[in-house]
């Protein structure tokens, strides 16, 4: 079975919106184009049923069911419980709001891992609890390929571990870290697993009871979504959190960890992603399945494909002596993020010739400041990431080699 992308870039209106025709879009990490399901969703909603929910007429009663159906349907594609699941506005804010619910937990100088890689979403909320009387404990990644090492991960744990937090993969090394190994890591440590999953999640929804992980967090935005973030926390843990609402919320587990409420219109939009997933799902596969068996189906069917585009751009950046490939060069346990810095021409004019052939990509440190600070890459003006999806073809891709050419 191969991905029909025809159909696949029918579901997105940004493919046939004339302003963005003639230009290939390779900054997805920063975040994707929405498909016309959630488009729909959120259209519908503000001009339905924008009105608080869950009261007795019909605008609001269907105003609770759709947002109901986003909890529900995002838990049966993670293959978690709805309860879990929680929707606030950006994985940077959810973990601030994580940190302070957590810290009454410890005892001043307990210890947490913070590794190095990570985007600082999930980095800075838990290094200012040293200022509250917890030490960080940092997992440097490798200076030259930017990795991190489960045997100096194995090494930083002490009897006052806590948590280890780190990313599924970064959003400039793009190397796919093993959350599995690395939470029962923890858990042999009575240590939290907390997993940045932003850079991942574009590429497949996991199957979190699989990976083990006690949070796991992911921006919507950048799955074909609103501009929302997603958390999952584990039942067994929730409970044990500060209350971060208003006093009278305590208890309420769906409340307690989204301070300013939830945002009514988008996490109804939501569900959109999943009415995406299941077409692509009905398109190709003709056999029943439930929620998260269709989510590895179809994540099988989008990784196979990219992994055909990031094996053509690989392929090219190798053969040139005028750049350096940030992280891993090959395709194994490697996300389609690929950063690169010229070694012969300026960062920035060969950008600008870039986005003058009609490339859209970035040029940044991503918020990814530890891990270019760990390999000696200057935080500005950073590197050139190349970030795609599913939904982008072989001619865009032969685009993007074509603009490289003219501007190394």
């Amino acid at each position: 079975m191969t991905l029909d992308l025809s159909f696949i870039r029918a579901q997105f209106p940004a493919f046939s919106e004339p302003s963005l025709q003639g230009w290939a879009f390779f900054e997805n990490a920063g975040g994707s184009y929405p498909c016309i399901q959630v488009v729909n969703r959120l259209t519908d909603f503000y001009m339905k049923n924008k009105v608080q929910v869950n009261y007795p007429y019909p605008a609001s009663m269907l105003a609770g069911k759709l947002m109901e159906a986003s909890y529900k349907r995002m838990a049966d594609y993670l293959n978690v419980d709805e309860s879990e699941i929680h929707f606030g506005p950006s994985t940077t804010q959810n973990i601030y709001v994580l940190a302070n619910a957590m810290r009454p937990m410890w005892e001043d100088g307990d210890e947490i891992i913070v590794s190095c890689q990570d985007h600082e979403a999930n980095a800075g909320a838990w290094r200012r609890l040293a200022d509250r009387g917890i030490k960080i404990i940092e997992w440097h990644v490798h200076p030259e390929t930017g990795l991190l090492s489960l045997d100096e991960l194995d090494a930083l744990f002490s009897d006052r571990t806590k948590m280890v937090a780190y990313p599924h993969c970064s959003n400039i090394i793009g190397h796919i870290n093993p959350v599995k190994v690395i939470s029962q890591k923890a858990k042999l440590h009575g240590a939290l697993s907390v997993v940045d999953g932003v850079g991942y999640a574009p590429h497949g929804f996991p199957d979190l009871k699989d990976l083990g992980a006690d949070i796991y967090l992911f921006s919507l935005y950048k799955t074909f979504g609103p501009h929302l973030g997603l958390m999952y926390v584990d039942n067994a843990l929730i409970e044990k959190l500060e209350n971060q609402s208003h006093f009278f919320k305590e208890g309420i587990t769906r409340s307690i960890l989204t301070p300013a409420g939830p945002d009514h219109a988008q996490i109804a939009a939501a569900s959109g992603i999943l009415d995406y997933f299941d077409l692509v799902y009905k398109h190709h596969f003709d056999q029943e399945a439930t929620p998260y068996q269709r989510n590895n189906a179809i994540n099988n069917l989008f990784q196979e494909h990219e992994k055909a585009l990031l094996q053509r751009l690989l392929d090219f950046l190798r053969s040139r002596d005028d750049i350096q490939i940030v992280g891993p060069d090959n395709t194994e346990n490697r996300a389609p993020i690929v950063s690169i810095i010229p070694l012969k021409k300026n960062i920035k004019k060969v950008y600008s010739t870039l986005i003058e052939q009609k490339l859209m990509l970035g040029m940044s440190n991503f918020y990814a400041v530890r891990p270019l600070i760990d390999m000696d890459i200057p935080r500005q003006p950073g590197v050139l990431r190349i970030s795609f999806l599913h939904y982008t073809s072989m001619e865009e891709m032969n685009q993007l080699i074509e603009g490289l050419k003219v501007a190394l």
